[in-house]
């Protein structure tokens, strides 16, 4: 035993160095808002409606509430929106001081349709929703809000009496949410634990070595909550960007109404620091629609540059010019495709951003030009602290702007960062961002050139030396503390930055800005990363429902620090990490400045072999990523994300968050198990069937399936009714693929139909959207014929790019093929591999911008 007690107390030792310092952070006892407010009970509330205040105008219902407690009055304001949702917006009648509303997260005021009084009695007022047969019912006494559609409750707000504002100097908010027949519930990140949600809280935080499986505030704050069931998916947001706890509880309820003996329900508490209430309700019913509903209020994902989807090498630090040269010439010498290649805080001369380290890169245009001629790009990291230094021009125009954040006194608030003593400038200010957003200027960020992009991080914002590692709530921004507005300080500096890269190309560029702070609406500025992770498998593991969270509310962009940021992972989770970011949004390898070197090809060349693959995998599949990107742009539609979204009334798929969609055609389970022998994936859709797409095997849907894997192993399905467009030529670069020809995967439904889509633009500016310079095909296969028609008519592109091959997978042998284009009829060679039913076609020779058919005879 004395053995194995040493192992153990090893391994203890192992597990507690790495372990977040709990005693930086708050839990909810701690918090004296959240304290108070948990100490209420659920039961009768002390406020009840004065419906003789009741009014009515097209839109709109105004009612004042009493709390009989203290005989404070709030105002309740209810707006029937466009597309099915609904407003709820409580503050208080006469504030002793104003309270902050949350502005510039909202795309636009939302329209609102009629509201309509269906009945009113002494006992409250029923209002038509309009959409099918749906009421919102207000009672007086005790005061509660029920939507109901027909005879069944959907939502109920303050059923448990929880509806809370404290006044004169705290003044925390709370109400509750019920959910009749939901038992689960998604959303609210950041958090590092299951897809499926427990109690939790939203606080931007640095959270040094974050532990898993832990409700602990992270990075950012999104406070939207989607309720699925199989009947509906509907979406709370909570419009507030203070200190917030989520509690969340499910039971189950008699349901004597229904007669059956027990139906579930999620029960769930907001409770803000400061603020007021206002919230949005998602009426669905499908989860599209609430992912259209939440893009309607605060924008859609932006469509990034086509480059910004492949791969992304990054560590801390790499040491200078000569160092970026070598490693950009080892993807080379390697033959692995990269993109982007990334700087971190030690470029810049005295962490001092926007400059650079004149012995470290003295001459950064030359290495950005040498990038360039590669078609290559680069990031740099620009962190939002300040350093304090009267030689720094960044400093002095802040100071002299009187643009920096302001202690209570009203001088500036100091705090530690990295480069020591940091000022940190008030981007809630319109001008400050403007001036920020000048910053990026060619002119003004000397060495910067166009192939130079952005990287915000720290902006949660972190201040070593501050309470929870960040600023203390009782700084100023103009006349509101720091308390109300935390959660959207991340959001503005990379709205700022985005907005300064757009600006120095003249309004032509997109933008690529990656964050680690964000908050609703920050989907419109760029990529969101999971922050400071380890080399673990546990870690590995996490990102899929981290991701997954992001994406359901409108973070689409998102990705891991492939390897694992802190510590050295094993050369098994490294290849499985790269296997699985390959096919995670967002596509970065990142590592601390104490580990050692990982860049692919230092692991022996079987393993660079296999990272080599996985890489080029991600890089054929571009084509499809990209057209993801553009439909989430367009619709909100999340690009990766759980298997419910697309099978809502298979219950199997509720809670699985270790495999996952890529738009509604491929399905991913990657191996996050150390010595893997094999997986278990579940195939969703009892239509449907799947087929591996390193085999072509097909599959049934609606099973369980056992997977064999080797380290080389990662289970892929193409979903049987689907086209997926790929490039399979090798490049250095994804830009080097412009003009590469495509290969389409037509994947045959158990009826024989296929559809799917082609989008080609240039890859990098708004031309998509200011001129309309874009391919969008459509793709159908159906009565064995293969068809590409144009979706946008009045769209103008050419591209030399054309089709080179087309595999049908569930095919029957044809006796011929002909391709019919421009009005003539010529035939086409093909392959019939009768053992697994593939049919390929060869150079069929089409332009990928036009129309022609292939048929099948």
């Amino acid at each position: 035993t004395g053995s194995s007690c040493e192992s153990w107390a090893v391994k203890l030792l192992q597990v507690s160095t790495f372990a977040v310092d709990r005693g930086n952070f708050k839990t909810c006892d701690q918090s004296a808002f959240c304290k108070r407010q948990r100490a209420l009970k659920p039961g009768q509330s002390p406020y009840r409606a004065l419906l003789e205040t009741l009014e009515l105008s097209d839109s709109r219902l105004t009612l004042q509430l009493i709390n009989d407690n203290n005989k404070v009055h709030l105002l309740l304001e209810l707006y029937r929106l466009q597309g099915n949702m609904t407003r709820v917006k409580i503050n208080e009648l006469k504030p002793l001081k104003p309270r902050f509303e949350v502005p510039d997260v909202l795309i636009a005021e939302p329209p609102t349709e009629p509201l309509s009084v269906l009945s009113k009695d002494d006992n409250g007022v029923v209002l038509s929703l309009g959409a099918e047969n749906q009421r919102l019912i207000v009672s007086a006494r005790p005061f509660r809000l029920d939507i109901m559609e027909g005879p069944e409750v959907l939502l109920s707000l303050n059923s448990r009496g929880l509806l809370a504002f404290e006044h004169l100097r705290p003044t925390s908010i709370s109400l509750d949410f019920s959910l009749p027949g939901v038992e689960h519930v998604y959303g609210i990140p950041e958090h590092a634990d299951d897809l499926k949600l427990k109690t939790t809280e939203l606080y931007n935080l640095d959270v040094f070595q974050y532990e898993l499986y832990n409700p602990m505030a992270l990075y950012g704050s999104i406070p939207v909550m989607l309720a699925h069931n199989t009947q509906r998916t509907m979406g709370i947001f909570w419009l507030n960007a203070a200190e917030t706890w989520v509690d969340i509880s499910s039971n189950t309820m008699l349901d004597f109404v229904q007669g059956s003996s027990e139906k579930p329900q999620t029960d769930v508490r907001w409770i803000s620091e400061s603020g007021i209430i206002d919230v949005f309700i998602m009426l669905g019913p499908k989860p599209s629609d609430v992912f259209s509903q939440y893009a309607s209020l605060t924008g859609t994902q932006s469509f990034p540059p086509l480059a910004s989807l492949g791969y992304h090498q990054c560590r801390w630090n790499y040491n200078d010019q000569e160092d970026v040269k070598s490693v950009d010439q080892g993807f080379d010498q390697h033959d692995i495709p990269y993109d982007f290649i990334w700087l971190d805080i030690e470029h810049a001369d005295g962490k001092r951003y926007f400059t650079w380290d004149p012995h470290k890169f003295p001459q950064p245009k030359e290495m950005l030009q040498g990038l360039m001629d590669k078609r290559r790009k680069m990031v740099s990291i620009v962190d939002p602290h300040i350093r304090v230094d009267s030689g720094y021009k960044i400093h002095n125009e802040i100071t002299s702007k009187d643009f920096y954040v302001k202690n209570k006194d009203g001088r500036n608030y100091e705090g530690w960062c990295w480069p020591g003593n940091s000022g940190y400038p008030d981007f809630t200010k319109p001008e400050m961002r403007a001036w920020w957003a000048s910053m990026f200027a060619y002119d003004q960020y000397e060495g910067s050139m166009e192939n130079l992009f952005t990287w915000n991080d720290m902006n949660e914002p972190s201040v070593f030396n501050g309470p929870e590692v960040t600023m203390h709530k009782d700084a100023l921004h103009g006349k509101w503390e720091h308390r109300d507005i935390h959660n959207i300080y991340g959001l503005y500096v990379q709205m700022a930055t985005a907005e300064g890269q757009i600006q120095r190309s003249g309004g032509v560029e997109r933008p690529f800005v990656l964050t680690r702070a964000f908050f609703a609406g920050s989907q419109r500025y760029g990529a969101v990363w999971t922050g400071d992770n380890a080399a673990e498998w546990d870690h590995l593991k996490i990102s899929i429902p981290m991701c997954l969270s992001l994406g359901l509310v409108g973070v689409s962009f998102c990705g891991a620090d492939v390897g694992g940021f802190f510590k050295n992972p094993s050369t098994e989770l490294l290849v499985r990490w790269y296997q699985t970011g390959a096919y995670q949004p967002f596509f970065r390898a990142h590592a601390h400045l104490d580990t050692t070197r990982r860049e692919p090809w230092l692991f022996g060349p079987e393993n660079t072999a296999l990272i080599r693959e996985v890489i080029r995998q991600r890089y054929a599949l571009l084509p499809y990523w990209y057209q993801l990107f553009y439909q989430a742009h367009k619709t909100g539609m999340p690009v990766m994300r759980p298997l419910w979204v697309d099978y809502p009334k298979d219950t199997a798929t509720f809670t699985i968050d270790d495999e996952f969609l890529i738009g509604s055609d491929l399905l991913v389970h990657p191996v996050t198990e150390e010595g893997s022998r094999g997986v278990t994936a579940y195939l969703p859709g009892a239509e449907e069937v799947w087929y591996d797409v390193h085999t072509f095997q097909k599959h049934n849907g609606a099973q369980n399936l056992y997977i064999p894997v080797t380290l080389s192993s990662i289970p892929v399905f193409q979903r049987g009714g689907s086209i997926i467009p790929r490039k399979d030529r090798v490049r250095r670069s994804s830009t080097c693929m412009e003009n590469d020809p495509y290969t389409l995967y037509v994947a045959l439904s158990p009826k024989k139909f296929a559809e799917g889509e082609l989008y080609i633009d240039d890859g990098h500016s708004f031309n998509y959207d200011t001129k309309k310079e874009f391919i969008h095909r459509s793709l159908t296969f159906a009565n064995n014929a293969l068809t590409s028609s144009n979706l946008c008519p009045d769209c103008n592109f050419l591209t030399s790019s054309w089709i080179e091959k087309v595999l049908i997978l569930g095919a029957s042998k044809p006796s011929k093929v002909l391709l019919k284009m421009d009005g003539k009829e010529t035939p086409v060679d093909f392959e019939f591999d009768t053992s697994m039913s593939v049919l390929t076609l060869r150079k069929p020779g089409m332009n990928a911008g036009a129309d022609w058919t292939l048929l099948l005879q």
